[in-house]
């Protein structure tokens, strides 16, 4: 069915997750998975960070990535909200995918080999849920991020 005049313009931006602490999770995403910062928002009571991937094939400028953020998709948008750091009695956020009431699955990363990309977050301690080895489905994996959010890691061509 073709978009209609009113929605042509419409494209999915970003998901938003909670996250215990920002140092934690940036690297993570960062450093494990190769997202950049577009971007934080500093309010008196949350931070929001901003990140994607860069496939520009150039270094973004600290501008170019602020203007970037709502005109790109596959953004991911991390709240935290200031104390649970350092909350000893903080339980975590849910992730979705633990009873009662299932909601929120995953976010999903394409790479171009599962297997490779699977061996270097074993070689960095990254947890999995689901390795391509386990399971009926052996061509993807999941891993945790540090807040126990599933990651649903797909290949670039699935063959068939």
């Amino acid at each position: 069915m073709p978009r209609t005049t009113e929605t042509a313009s419409f494209k999915f931006n970003h998901t938003m997750l909670r996250v215990k602490d920002p140092k934690v999770s940036l690297d993570f995403y960062t450093r494990i998975l190769g997202m950049e910062l577009l971007s934080q928002k500093v309010n008196s009571d949350f931070t929001l960070y901003f990140l994607a991937f860069n496939h520009e094939g150039r270094e973004l400028t600290n501008e170019e990535k602020e203007k970037s953020r709502f005109a790109r998709e596959g953004v991911l948008e991390l709240t935290h909200n200031h104390g649970t750091e350092s909350d000893p009695d903080f339980k975590g956020y849910a992730s979705g995918n633990t009873e009662p009431g299932k909601g929120f699955g995953h976010i999903a990363i394409t790479v171009e080999d599962v297997e490779k990309s699977c061996e270097w977050f074993e070689q960095l301690g990254v947890q999995f849920k689901k390795k391509p080895s386990e399971g009926k489905m052996r061509h993807i994996a999941f891993i945790l991020d540090p807040d126990g959010y599933w990651i649903e890691i797909v290949p670039a061509v699935l063959e068939l």
